[in-house]
């Protein structure tokens, strides 16, 4: 049985603040000072400590309220790994919070302590989705969290910015196994933006594309390595989040914002050929945070879909096609977030056979079935009111208002089909025609 879902988000919250405190104690030791450099009019925080060639400088971030009360508890921050080790286990014991593989957590964990999440490197793909779980309290699939890839973005002028670097990244991932190898890259041979293992672990690293269309591999040079470019990327590492990978004591990284990633995985479906395993698992992500952030994050959501949709007809375009392949629930279930009709994905329809009719007693309606264009079930009913003010049943019992709905169908399935596609969603599991309805129909033809 999974606990209560702010159960697990307070648990993780209380996690992810001594992950933090712990990450920044690791990063900066207590033998040095924190120094402020301020630059085009914004202030940023290294942390100067002495070392044999004088004094060295760590980049700590940007001026925040956050940044300055980790500097002002600096030293005074204690230990406490058992505890964090005790609210990771019991994430995973209340929830079945998923986690990445000991050998994935291991990578994370080396690159974490490198200074890449410092260095504001972001964490993206499946091993940031599993974050996710204990972030927003919602329960995920097995089918949706499997992975043997790490993958690692940074936008490019952020890594010419920092002023500071991490061992060179193929240093970092043979502390943890030897057998990493750079990739040669396809389109330049000397240079990798992939390391594999023995194993056929793999560690990607990415930054957007932004510019003119290109191939060629960029340099990062904050994580001494080189990354691929990747068009959509910007929007997906805007404003990353804090979070903890569930593994031992908890690794602090930096992840996309879950309704970015919710975004991001509709564009990137559309891109990928129809029947690929990597669409479908795409689709099923976007499906389960569309759910978890309609209930927890709905302005955000709404936010991240209509930056988006400003981005351009292509991105509106891609998007809402990808959201006619979605299932009906997360499909209608975001659009409602967003406050737009179905009308928006043009591919939907809603069509309709003979489907058997029958009159639901509990709600006083005349249940019927119509089927969308993925041929899909979708349940229609018209009410007593509406058929008693606009199709003469006032006063007619059960049997004759069903008698009535089969002498008026194809007007009220035409009605349904209306309220169906250019209403606003107020119900995600029935479209019923109300009276009011009826009348908001016919004023506007």
């Amino acid at each position: 049985m999974t606990a209560p879902s702010i159960v697990v988000q307070t648990a993780y919250a209380e996690l992810l603040e001594l992950c933090a405190a712990a990450a920044f104690r690791e990063a900066f030791p207590q033998n040095g000072t924190f120094v402020s450099k301020t630059v085009k009019g914004r202030r940023y925080w290294y942390f100067q400590e002495p070392s044999s060639q004088g004094r060295a400088q760590k980049y700590a971030g940007p001026e925040t309220p956050e940044l300055l009360d980790k500097i002002s508890r600096h030293r005074g921050a204690r230990e406490d790994e058992a505890q964090r080790r005790d609210l990771v286990s019991a994430l995973f014991r209340v929830q079945r919070t998923p986690r990445p593989s000991p050998e994935i957590a291991a990578i994370v964990a080396a690159l974490a302590k490198a200074g890449v999440f410092r260095l504001r490197g972001v964490l993206v793909g499946t091993v940031a989705f599993q974050t996710y779980a204990a972030m927003l309290g919602m329960p995920m699939g097995g089918s949706s969290v499997g992975t043997e890839d790490v993958d690692i973005a940074q936008f490019r002028n952020v890594s010419v910015a920092v002023d500071d670097k991490t061992p060179p990244a193929i240093d970092t991932l043979r502390d943890v196994d030897e057998t990493f190898r750079p990739v040669p890259h396809n389109v330049d041979g000397r240079r990798a933006t992939r390391y594999q293992a023995k194993s056929g672990l793999r560690v990607d690293f990415l930054t957007p594309n932004k510019g003119a269309d290109t191939s060629d591999p960029q340099s990062l040079p904050a994580l001494r390595t080189d990354a691929e470019p990747l068009r959509f990327l910007d929007f997906l590492i805007h404003d990353p989040e804090p979070a903890v990978v569930l593994h031992g004591a908890g690794t602090y990284v930096l992840v996309p914002s879950p309704q970015r990633f919710a975004v991001h995985k509709l564009i990137v479906s559309r891109r990928r050929s129809a029947g690929s395993p990597k669409r479908d698992k795409d689709l099923r992500q976007a499906s389960v945070l569309l759910i978890a952030l309609a209930r927890n994050r709905p302005f955000e959501l709404r936010e991240a879909f209509h930056e988006a949709f400003s981005r351009g007809k292509a991105w509106k375009h891609t998007l809402v096609e990808a959201m006619g392949l979605l299932e009906p629930y997360p499909r209608d279930i975001a659009l409602k977030t967003m406050g737009e009709p179905r009308s928006i994905i043009p591919s939907i329809d809603l069509a309709f056979g003979n489907s058997p009719v029958r009159y639901d007693t509990e709600r006083d309606i005349v249940r019927f079935t119509g089927e969308d264009n993925l041929g899909r079930p979708v349940p229609c009913a018209i009410s007593r009111e509406a058929l008693e003010d606009h199709f003469a049943a006032d006063g007619l019992s059960k049997t004759e208002r069903v008698e009535i709905f089969q002498k008026n169908r194809e007007d009220i399935e035409a009605l349904t089909r209306e309220k169906f596609l250019r209403s606003p969603i107020t119900d995600t599991e029935l479209t019923l025609v109300k009276t009011e309805d009826v009348k908001k129909i016919h004023s506007h033809h």
